[in-house]
Formats: C-alpha cells, structure tokens, sequence
C-alpha cells in the first residue's frame, strides 16, 4: 500500500466517523432537544464539515453531507 494510498484511507476513515458521529448526536436530539451534550457535539461536528480541514479530508461538500445526514434522521 502507497503513501497516497494511507491518507486517502486514513482521510476516509476520519469524515466516516465524524458522519457516524453527527447521526448519533442528531439521533440523540430527535429524542431529547433539549440534550445539551448532543447539542454540543452536533455543533462541532458541523464546524468542521464547513472548516477548510475537512476540505483538505474530501471533495463532499459539507453542507449538502449535513442536509442528506438531517433528512436522512428526519425520515
């Protein structure tokens, strides 16, 4: 396995669980709004799908990630 081959991997696995995280925290909100720690963790996690890291992680853009991942709880 190249170099190349490690980060895009390792890149892969940081927005997979960042995803796995937000729909945990949006799935903690849907049942309990006013869970304050859930709240918190939604909102880091979306500062960092907007932030210029992320961008360097992937080519998906945050926002519409954010609106599939909302619908996708929402549903």
């Amino acid at each position: 396995m190249s170099g190349i081959e490690n980060y895009e991997n390792l890149a892969n696995a940081i927005v997979l669980q960042a995803v796995r995280d937000y729909r945990t925290a949006l799935k903690l909100l849907k049942m309990n709004p006013s869970n304050k720690s859930a709240k918190i963790e939604k909102e880091n996690i979306e500062r960092f799908f907007w932030s210029d890291w992320y961008k360097v992680l992937t080519s998906v853009d945050g926002e519409s990630l954010i609106r599939v991942l909302r619908k996708e709880v929402d549903a």
